[in-house]
């Protein structure tokens, strides 16, 4: 991976951590991530006018991955109604770089070097035990972080494939996105009649995450054409790191001593990666 890929990936998991801030932080989070889907219909539907199809032989892979997003969306709120910012992340974050790799490895034929799968598992490994630092893992939002966890590894795998078909990372996110983004409204009205009672700044808020989301995403994408998908993977999920610090800093979560050294081993792995 280039330092340019590698910097780009990066900030990547900084935006990432952002929006999933705000989606955590929103009093009604079903609503919040319809005003994040509402934002990036908008966008991806101006864009395609300026932006092309993507080849044929990548939409059975953009009608996948709009799918399994759809999935991934209402898993992720599932896992953010209980537990803070700080534990819920991690577990659905922390399984996916090992999940990813063995994916690439099996419906790709992708292989990597010993010191990325030595980073890789130290990334996963560091990101997991932020989870179970502190109280006991409840219940009842587990079995929906681990899923989310598995969503996140399918749909990277898919989109992996997928933009590599493509020949063209902008066309094919934004396909994905547009398709995706579609779901959400529908879900939303589907299940209630009405929004709840916003207030302007948190609408706005929740429509920024969406267009934060489709840059930090689309970036992971566009990342996938030049580097193998697991260390990709791996790298966005630094944005755990991230996470823990927007907890503490806006959501008032705590990070413990046990919780920085976790995040050290995160950075080793990082380092691995860029070797």
């Amino acid at each position: 991976m280039t330092p340019i890929v590698f910097g780009f990936v990066t900030c990547a998991a900084v935006l990432h951590a952002s929006w999933n801030a705000v989606l955590r932080g929103g009093s009604d989070r079903l609503w919040s991530m319809t005003l994040m889907m509402t934002a990036i219909v908008c966008v991806t539907s101006f864009t395609t006018v300026f932006i092309s199809w993507p080849n044929a032989a990548s939409w059975p892979y953009v009608v996948a991955s709009a799918a399994i997003h759809t999935l991934y969306n209402v898993s992720l709120i599932r896992t953010y109604r209980s537990g803070d910012l700080g534990q819920t992340y991690p577990i659905s974050r922390g399984s996916s770089p090992v999940l990813v790799t063995v994916g690439a490895a099996v419906f790709a034929q992708e292989t990597i070097t010993f010191l990325s799968a030595i980073g890789i598992l130290l990334v996963s490994g560091g990101i997991m035990s932020l989870a179970f630092q502190r109280e006991r893992v409840r219940a009842d939002f587990l079995p929906a972080a681990l899923v989310t966890g598995v969503l996140i590894g399918a749909y990277t795998v898919v989109d992996g494939i997928g933009v590599r078909l493509a020949n063209d990372s902008l066309a094919y996110s934004n396909a994905m996105f547009l398709l995706w983004s579609v779901t959400m409204p529908i879900i939303y009205f589907a299940l209630r009649r009405r929004a709840p009672a916003y207030t302007g700044a948190q609408t706005v808020t929740a429509l920024m995450g969406g267009v934060v989301s489709i840059l930090a995403y689309g970036i992971v994408i566009w990342a996938m054409k030049f580097g193998e998908m697991g260390v990709v993977s791996a790298l966005r999920e630094t944005s755990v790191i991230y996470a823990a610090m927007i907890g503490r800093l806006f959501l008032n979560e705590e990070l413990t001593v046990r919780r920085i050294a976790s995040c050290l081993a995160i950075v080793s792995g990082v380092a691995c990666l860029a070797v």
